[in-house]
């Protein structure tokens, strides 16, 4: 047996990555317990935007509206942004993934990902979305379930916790 990363050439081998489907389903939970905790916080930050305290037929009052949902948007970008990436750090998942027993770690190393490689992955998604969401659908087609982001990043979401390093011989 030899060593390849930093692990011994079985635990590489039987490493299982994430689908389409299971990243979508985690994707999903994330998105809705995170949008219950970040609406009620912009609402306090910023007051509540309501559609029918405008005349949308005066341009400066929908030219301010617009202003407003542009930051309302802004903020809630950077909250939801701030929430994936820092559990991304600290539990290598959001809990969508932990649900389902995945975590995102680095593509070489299977190892825990770095905080550089989470914020290029949250980005990534910004990417990913452009071509209409091709980046993301390019999951269910790539040999390791990467999308856009994961490859931007240098991550992959695998099942199970991210590998230990270890480069010493073989007990």
């Amino acid at each position: 047996m030899k060593l390849v990363r930093g692990y011994w050439e079985n635990e590489v081998s039987n490493v299982q990555f994430t689908g389409f489907w299971a990243r979508f389903l985690a994707f999903l939970i994330d998105s809705i317990a995170a949008t219950v905790l970040i609406i009620p916080l912009v609402v306090f930050i910023l007051g509540e935007t309501r559609l029918e305290d405008y005349d949308l037929k005066n341009t400066a009052q929908v030219t301010e509206l617009m202003n407003r949902m542009v930051i309302q948007f802004s903020v809630e970008t950077i909250l939801m942004g701030t929430i994936f990436v820092l559990f991304w750090i600290f539990r290598s998942a959001t809990p969508g993934k932990m649900l389902l027993g995945c975590s995102i770690v680095d593509a070489k190393t299977y190892g825990k990902a770095g905080s550089r490689q989470n914020i290029i992955r949250y980005i990534g998604y910004f990417v990913s979305l452009i071509p209409l969401g091709l980046g993301f659908v390019w999951i269910a087609f790539d040999n390791k379930k990467q999308g856009l982001h994961d490859k931007m990043a240098g991550t992959v979401v695998i099942k199970g916790r991210p590998h230990e390093i270890n480069n010493e011989a073989e007990p």
